[in-house]
């Protein structure tokens, strides 16, 4: 389902409001919260997919690190999840399935998630995922709709997942862009959550299906502000740039385009190989953290030498046009 259908679907919902609903539909943030005391919230999120990797357990961890991001990239605590279990079980021997939990579950162990049921159903493709319930104080939640202009843009995490994984589908790709695609996509967003939140951040969100132009757009029309992203900035994973060169392209990303490019300026000298990577699709991306250009080195900084993670200023926020991005 592209943006554009998800758009239209949830524009026709009669949504009922209730005051305690902190953050809902309304700036496509990253995760649902609910606010239950003056000092607690919950944060709840869903997120399930068909396998990007060979390796059962390796399809585990990624799906659940990228159903806990959502709850990261909102300042919150993962407490509990439920599997979502989609299995051909009379063609597939159960020993797939029981791979694909055990790096679900080594997932949640690292993240201090307790696993507390789920729900399965026959399918004749196979898909994964997690919905995820966590912790947040209503008055320190980071949603998507607080840059403000004069913040810089942290990106923690490399592109070029969905390109990557598209060559290993059609037997490409090279073991070593394989190998740091599936690195960066099972790291969990906790540290760089956690280290966001001792800073000024204004807002976060966390780049995944919509790409990185699609979430930051999001970002951007939240917050009624601009952003102005700078290419040479942009990190992108081993080969990503040569696999987008082959052509080995996602539907996603055409969709993303298609849905999005009304809201993008880009300079004409600008790549178009990098273009196509800026509207990927990622799966278990990193966080983009919209701060205080003093606090946006600092960050940079501070998870370089404590977490020993990469973390690079890709943009800057500007007053507008609102809701709009230009890349340089």
């Amino acid at each position: 389902m592209g943006p554009e259908d998800l758009d239209q679907i949830l524009k026709d919902l009669p949504i009922p409001k209730d005051p305690k609903v902190l953050v809902g539909l309304d700036t496509s943030d990253d995760a649902g919260v609910y606010q239950l005391s003056e000092e607690v919230a919950l944060v709840q999120t869903v997120d399930f997919f068909t396998p990007i990797v060979d390796d059962p357990f390796t399809f585990g961890q990624i799906a659940v690190a990228n159903a806990l991001s959502d709850v990261y990239a909102m300042g919150g605590t993962p407490l509990t999840g439920m599997n979502l279990v989609a299995f051909p079980i009379k063609t597939l021997s159960p020993s797939i399935l029981k791979d694909i939990l055990l790096g679900g579950l080594s997932k949640m162990k690292e993240a201090g998630v307790a696993l507390v049921g789920g729900h399965s159903v026959e399918d004749p493709e196979i898909k994964y995922g997690l919905a995820v319930t966590g912790m947040v104080h209503p008055k320190r939640i980071i949603t998507n709709a607080g840059a403000k202009p004069g913040d810089q843009l942290v990106l923690t995490k490399p592109l070029g997942t969905g390109i990557i994984a598209t060559a290993l589908k059609a037997g490409m790709a090279s073991k070593e862009s394989v190998t740091k695609m599936v690195e960066s996509m099972v790291a969990l967003n906790r540290k760089a959550s956690e280290r966001m939140q001792t800073f000024a951040s204004h807002a976060c969100t966390d780049i995944t299906g919509f790409s990185f132009i699609g979430h930051t757009l999001e970002m951007a029309m939240a917050s009624q502000v601009g952003m102005i992203i700078h290419s040479p900035n942009i990190p992108l994973l081993p080969e990503a740039m040569e696999y987008a060169r082959l052509g080995l392209l996602t539907g996603g990303g055409h969709s993303n385009r298609q849905f999005f490019s009304c809201r993008v300026e880009a300079d004409t000298n600008l790549s178009p190989l990098l273009m196509d990577i800026l509207y990927d699709p990622q799966t278990s991306g990193g966080l983009l953290i919209s701060l205080p250009p003093d606090q946006a080195q600092n960050l940079v900084e501070t998870l370089n030498k404590e977490v020993q993670m990469d973390a690079w200023i890709v943009g800057q926020v500007v007053e507008g046009p609102s809701g709009k991005i230009q890349i340089i």
